[in-house]
């Protein structure tokens, strides 16, 4: 899986931008925030990646922080939350508003999401309320940055490589989270992935 892209801003859209690495040209959808921060025409640039594959379509989606790529897939863990609802989420809010959003159940605040009603919204941060503590974007008291983001993304590889696998969204993301609690905020993503499979499994 493309997991990160490095070159230079040949154009972009609204919602899109193409990385030109090496001559080729890769279509990456974004948010406006990541757009915004990609920088001029011409610039070098880097962006995070997730491969969405679907029956019918294949698309890439760009992230200038590696935080905002592991919200992206938590958000799309939800029943109701595509990438095109995702992105606009993270069009709206920052990472650390979300979380905290998240965390406080301030669904008002995710339904400033173009597309987002209040019922999704209260969806969105009622299934996400556990597991906001895992990912980047806000403070947590005594828990060190790195540790934060170190088990952030650990936990979504770790959800992204059982739906890969062919376990649905909601089912890996609950596995994953049993076994972060189980081993621990440090754990690593192969340690991750072995508990929750079990879990899953069975």
């Amino acid at each position: 899986m493309i997991a990160k892209l490095k070159g230079l801003l040949d154009e972009t859209g609204e919602d899109w931008a193409v990385i030109d690495v090496g001559g080729v040209g890769y279509l990456v959808h974004c948010s406006s925030k990541t757009l915004s921060a990609l920088g001029e025409q011409g610039e070098a640039c880097t962006v995070y990646t997730d491969l969405q594959v679907s029956e019918n379509d294949m698309r890439l989606l760009g992230f200038a922080e590696s935080a905002e790529r592991d919200w992206f897939r938590l958000l799309t863990t939800v029943q109701g939350v595509g990438s095109k609802v995702a992105l606009a989420i993270l069009s709206a809010l920052s990472t650390g508003e979300l979380r905290d959003a998240c965390a406080a159940q301030d669904a008002a605040t995710v339904a400033r999401a173009n597309g987002v009603g209040p019922k999704l919204a209260g969806r969105i941060v009622n299934e996400l309320k556990d597991k906001a503590g895992a990912l980047p974007g806000g403070g947590v008291a005594g828990v060190a940055a790195s540790a934060v983001s170190h088990a952030g993304a650990a936990s979504a590889d770790a959800v992204s490589a059982l739906t890969n696998l062919g376990f649905k969204p909601t089912t890996a993301a609950a596995a994953v989270a049993h076994a972060q609690a189980e081993l621990g905020e440090d754990a690593r993503e192969s340690d991750l992935i072995r508990v929750a499979l079990k879990r899953a499994a069975g």
